[in-house]
């Protein structure tokens, strides 16, 4: 895999010392920025296919202009173009067997050991784990250390002459040892994880240690032999010997091992990402991460209507068994886990082999995203994505294939320009990308760490998704509701003054902030009825349904309020944005009572939510009467003046009338939103209807 890096993209020989070191320091650099940017976001990515990418937008940069000046060379002739064209094949056909093979061996594993997989167990469970640990020995004893660096000759001959009789020998060994243990009660998809985890960080290492380390180590056996010609002019000296394979000390390896060990387990990005590998894969319904796009709901649709025509097509026989064996009530899925031990040993030891295998074969592949594809595959076959997710969790593997396209492009023309930048540029140029490359570094990980803190975790969906106890679900979700709705309030609230000031100081930037941040609300509002939804799930099926009712007339009452916000602030802001008349001050003195009126209103409507004490709704009902009542003769009033008004104030006047029709609409929809809560949370007894 260090050939890659050396010569598997470029041609060596055509290259001097002086361009080549361009070309490295432009990948280090450019792998550094995308690699940050993609884990700051909190989306996978594939370090082989940057590495890859970026060795040929760098080399391709020089060789156009080595091409330029001498026109007896060609592209072919300086860019190892049927490798390259390999190597890139590779990566995009690896995922679609990933995924192809994690949903075929999670399918057939399922029907084999089914959710309740402790009742399966009896005589299959040796048979798995002796394949499963046989495939891991085969792989790490045969592909990996039969060709490891400091085995000796000797060593790799008796395990290749003898590769057979090493297989049947441990797959009869790991059988019988799996069924025994068995019967000794200790859990054998325990042992699985334990060899996969340990066989799928031995592939990363074959893999990914090369995209770490791999060009650097390149760099600087390029240094090595030219230090030892001395006097040799950089910009001729020609590097040939990296046709030559790697011999890599073992210290640089065991260190690069080190840095990475430490990174993985000390950096919230990393983490971050895993999270979102995980969630999308998630047995269990919860907060999903990502929206519905129209792709993914036409595919779902299309993939809905497939499955129902084999099914139809199928024996009734057949399809009640296949069913039976995948009963998800019955799944044995421990305190916070997405997914329960025989996905997660399908996702380990297959991935693992893949990745093994690939490497074997000289093929980069891209670890990440075969990993990845991998768990998508098996959740798909484990029926994960249910009708209530599948969408959400397609849209989440969109982008982030779509990241792996973008990676791609990225890497090659960010390199190729990088390139041009540092073989003109000469010294300053490298030295100043260093500097920029460290400030962008600095200036990401700070605004992370911001992201990270001003982001609330939800701790009370946490808890909700993770009880089994009927009566804790209702605690909770009535205190998630309590708790998110009271917030909904406080920010409809804000969003009501902020309007309403940035339409009387004018003040443009107000404004645009305003429906930014109503546009956000709107979505994160969404997610939080939907998080509210798989927590109804979670309750008593009877009280759901008679609870179900008030839940979305308050859902809904917070949706109207948000939209006759975004109706008052985007004809105000397109009001204030093109400079017309102001709001006359008459207008203002008697609209700010009003106004102070519904912040009023609002705040106490948001304690009583918050709180779940609706002693005061009489007095709440009848002071909204009263500014309903004093907006109507408002309105009124407004609509003489427009009658008796000069066209040149005629939109002002129109937008006033707007503000009040909106505000009189806000406060009816915050009483049937109250009237919802209040019979929502309410245990039993008759309450009086607000």
């Amino acid at each position: 895999m260090m050939d890659i890096a050396r010569h598997g993209i470029f041609r060596p020989e055509f290259f001097s010392f002086e361009e080549l070191m361009c070309i490295f320091l432009a990948v280090l650099a450019s792998d550094v920025i995308l690699l940050d940017l993609f884990n700051t976001l909190g989306m996978p990515t594939s370090t082989t296919v940057s590495m890859v990418f970026e060795l040929l937008g760098g080399s391709t940069a020089l060789a156009l202009i080595k091409m330029f000046d001498d026109s007896t060379l060609t592209y072919a002739g300086l860019i190892n173009t049927d490798k390259a064209f390999s190597v890139i094949l590779a990566i995009f056909v690896s995922v679609a067997i990933a995924f192809v093979f994690g949903t075929i061996v999670q399918w057939i594993s399922r029907l084999l050991f089914t959710f309740h997989y402790t009742k399966h167990l009896r005589y299959t469970i040796g048979l798995f784990g002796g394949v499963s640990i046989t495939s891991i020995a085969y792989f790490l004893l045969v592909k990996g250390f039969g060709s490891a660096s400091f085995m000796t000759d000797a060593a790799k001959e008796r395990i290749t002459g003898h590769t057979h009789l090493i297989l049947l020998s441990s797959f009869i060994g790991f059988s019988i040892l799996m069924q025994v243990l068995h019967w000794c009660k200790i859990n054998v998809f325990k042992i699985i994880v334990l060899f996969g985890t340990f066989s799928l960080a031995m592939a990363f290492a074959g893999n990914d240690l090369v995209n770490f380390i791999g060009v650097t180590l390149a760099g600087f056996s390029s240094y090595q032999d030219f230090i030892a010609t001395p006097g040799d002019n950089p910009a001729t000296h020609m590097m040939g010997v990296l046709n030559e394979s790697a011999r890599t000390p073992v210290y640089f390896l065991v260190a690069a091992g080190i840095v990475m060990t430490v990174a993985l387990m000390t950096s919230k990005k990393a983490q971050n990402v895993v999270k979102t590998s995980v969630d999308l894969s998630r047995q269990t319904a919860g907060d999903e991460m990502f929206g519905s796009s129209r792709f993914a709901r036409r595919l779902v649709r299309s993939v809905i209507n497939a499955n129902e025509f084999i099914v139809d097509h199928m024996p009734s026989w057949m399809r009640k068994w296949i069913d039976s064996r995948f009963y998800q009530d019955e799944a044995i899925l421990p305190n916070g886990a997405a997914f329960d031990l025989v996905r997660a040993s399908v996702n380990l030891v297959l991935a693992g082999l893949l990745i093994v295998l690939g490497t074997s074969l000289k093929l980069p592949l891209s670890t990440t995203y075969v990993a990845f594809m991998v768990g998508m595959g098996s959740s798909l076959a484990d029926r994960a994505w249910g009708r209530e997710s599948a969408v959400f969790r397609v849209t989440g593997v969109i982008p982030v294939i779509g990241g792996w396209f973008m990676t791609a492009g990225a890497a090659f023309f960010l390199c190729f320009i990088v390139t041009l930048f540092l073989h003109f540029g000469g010294i300053v140029a490298m030295v100043l990308l260093i500097v920029v490359v460290v400030i962008l570094l600095i200036n990401n990980n700070r605004n992370y760490k911001k992201k990270m803190a001003a982001a609330q975790k939800d701790e009370i969906f946490t808890r909700l998704v993770l009880t089994n106890d009927k009566d804790q679900a209702w605690v909770l979700l009535n205190k998630h509701i309590s708790v998110y709705q009271s917030k909904m309030v406080k920010f409809i609230a804000e969003a009501y003054m902020q309007t309403t000031d940035g339409l009387i100081t004018e003040d443009v930037k107000m404004l645009r902030r305003t429906l930014n941040e109503l546009d956000d609300e709107r979505k994160n509002w969404k997610v939080i009825r939907r998080k509210e939804l798989v927590g109804l799930r979670k309750i008593d099926q009877l009280q759901a349904v008679e609870k179900d009712t008030w839940f979305h007339l308050a859902c809904n009452s917070c949706e109207q309020c948000l939209y006759c916000l975004k109706r008052m602030c985007e004809p105000t802001l397109e009001h204030v944005d093109n400079n017309f008349n102001p709001i006359p001050e008459e207008y203002v003195k008697e609209f700010m009572p009003m106004r102070e009126g519904v912040e009023k209103l609002m705040m106490v409507i948001a304690d009583m939510i918050e709180t779940n004490d609706y002693d005061k709704a009489l007095q709440v009902r009848q002071f909204g009467d009263e500014m309903k009542a004093q907006l109507s003769q408002l309105r009124k009033t407004q609509q003489g003046r427009i009658r008796k008004g000069d066209m040149d104030n005629l939109k002002i006047e129109y937008l006033y009338m707007s503000t009040l029709q909106e505000t009189q609409e806000i406060i009816g929809h915050l009483r049937h939103w109250v009237r919802a809560c209040r019979r929502f949370q309410q245990e039993k007894g008759i309450v009086t209807i607000l």
